[in-house]
């Protein structure tokens, strides 16, 4: 490991030298890259130089201890000496995680599929719940949000709603996310009072580049059609809305968002590469999963990941069973304390298995 992270240490300080070079100043692309490559090392560096700091103070504490009569600094040197350790214990620790391998799709934008299961309208209405928490935790993160489809049932509640998130880092933050989300509560229908099931499914998948997936316009159909609201009612005097299908994989996506025809065309098609892109990552992933499967994974969207239950304004995420009696401050957007325990937990994962490799 050490031997790795002086590697990293040299590689920083090569980085530094260019990029102050006047020639990669000039090259704006290369200056980019390095700068991108800086800022990735810049905490596993500065962690390092903690760790050698408190490395080089116990050194010194046992030099005091061995060459030191006054007891007073002998006393002074023992404490320093304990408390270095247990902080050299925790870089390590600390260390370990930042040299895990990186996610390359981390630092990508999302699109966010949510979708009513079973439950009807109930599930409908919570699925419209989703889309505000997810959205609020968006807004808390300083994030962009963009709708790209979205199917109402009339009464408040969402079939199904597509929209993309933008922002730092939020496909490391929202990954976890893809699975299906129980919720439990008693419906405003039911009035024997009695509490009903119901699950909407999220699918959270890293926006893809034009060099991530290469599309052959020949394995395309694209349909136009009128924007539709509540009922089949016409929001829009023109054909603005667009529906692709990928012809191989049967892949279909809708776009009624804009009132741009060729920029609902462009959002579909982003969409469309997305799917296809996880497409893939699912498939490399399961040729990995045949070796070793991650505790927290990246959430097959046919597994149940987490409860909602109202009556006791709890919430359970089944992967790390980990439960928060805080339910409405988690669905006004407040959910990072669970975010922060899968991203934990999928670490101390990661860390085992390197260990047992």
């Amino acid at each position: 490991m050490f031997d790795k992270l002086e590697d990293i240490v040299n590689r920083y300080e090569d980085i530094l030298q260019d990029i102050n070079n006047p020639e990669t100043v000039s090259n704006q692309e290369k200056w980019r890259k390095l700068m991108k490559e800086q800022s990735e090392l810049t905490p596993i560096v500065e962690k390092y130089k903690i760790y050698k700091s408190t490395k080089q103070n116990i050194e010194d504490s046992l030099s005091i201890l061995e060459e030191e009569d006054d007891e007073e600094m002998r006393e002074l040197a023992k404490e320093e000496l304990s408390e270095s350790k247990s902080l050299v214990t925790k870089l390590e620790d600390e260390l370990k995680v930042l040299l895990l391998p990186k996610d390359p799709n981390d630092d990508k934008n999302v699109f966010v599929e949510i979708r009513g299961g079973a439950g009807g309208d109930e599930a409908a209405l919570f699925a419209a719940q989703l889309f505000r928490m997810y959205s609020r935790y968006a807004e808390i993160n300083r994030w962009k949000v963009e709708l790209v489809n979205l199917n109402e049932n009339g009464i408040g509640g969402f079939k199904e709603v597509v929209f993309m998130i933008k922002g730092d880092k939020a496909y490391s933050k929202l990954k976890y996310e893809s699975g299906v989300h129980r919720v439990q509560r008693i419906p405003v229908t039911e009035s024997g009072g009695r509490i009903h099931t119901s699950t909407v499914t999220v699918a959270v998948l890293p926006e893809a580049e034009d060099v991530d997936v290469e599309i052959n316009a020949n394995d395309l159909r694209i349909d136009v059609f009128r924007s539709s609201g509540n009922g089949g009612q016409s929001v829009n005097t023109t054909d603005s809305a667009v529906r692709v299908t990928h012809i191989p994989t049967g892949l279909v996506v809708s776009c009624q968002d804009g009132k741009s025809q060729l920029k609902n065309k462009e959002k579909a098609l982003q969409v469309l590469r997305a799917r296809l892109f996880e497409m893939e990552l699912e498939k490399q992933q399961s040729e990995l999963a045949q070796n070793r499967k991650s505790q927290v994974g990246t959430g097959d969207r046919s597994e149940k990941i987490r409860t909602y239950n109202f009556p006791q304004g709890r919430v359970t995420d089944h992967r790390i069973k980990l439960t928060l009696h805080r339910l409405d401050a988690m669905l006004d957007g407040e959910i990072q304390e669970m975010v922060d325990s899968l991203i934990t937990a999928d670490q101390s994962e990661k860390l085992k298995n390197m260990q047992e490799a």
